[in-house]
């Protein structure tokens, strides 16, 4: 199959369309963190539903991802190529599970999430050097957001009680 040139080619494939976060990934620099941002406009507009469907929608999400990424993978010709950010758009909604409201624990979530993203500690680099396909693609960003995500609620349920305590007294 002849590899996509232009992006009206690159986009003739749905599966490119939303691998790419509708251009996003596109952008010249720092691609992973432009296409994280996709993620929050998704998140706002998501109506505050039941943790289950929330984690419903992860699932669904993700194996949506694991497709549409393999394909767009393999039209590109590269493994995880930088432009796929579909991985970090449901990475960055797992981030945000049960995250309260407010701009700050949004850009908490979204700082956690790229520096897990882009540090990738263990698990999370050896998953990425190991997993191949569109689940590899996505696993080792889906670890990203759960790490962060845990440190996101950790602030949440023990920092920020401290902090407001220790202010009170």
């Amino acid at each position: 199959m002849k590899r996509p040139v232009t992006v009206e080619e690159l986009f003739a494939q749905p599966a490119n369309f939303f691998a790419l976060g509708f251009g996003l990934g596109l952008a010249r620099h720092a691609p992973g963190t432009v296409g994280t941002l996709l993620a929050l406009p998704i998140f706002l507009v998501m109506p505050r539903v039941n943790h289950f469907f929330y984690l419903g929608l992860l699932v669904v999400l993700f194996a949506f991802g694991v497709w549409c990424c393999e394909r767009c993978a393999g039209n590109l010709g590269q493994h995880d190529h930088p432009a796929i950010v579909w991985d970090e758009v449901v990475g960055m909604l797992i981030t945000l599970f049960m995250a309260p409201a407010g701009w700050l624990y949004l850009l908490l979530g979204f700082l956690l999430f790229r520096f897990f993203d882009i540090v990738k500690p263990w698990p999370i680099g050896w998953v990425d050097r190991r997993v191949d396909g569109g689940m590899g693609i996505m696993l080792d960003d889906v670890l990203a957001g759960v790490m962060a995500w845990a440190v996101l609620q950790s602030t949440v349920l023990w920092l920020v009680p401290w902090v407001i305590d220790f202010l009170q007294h």
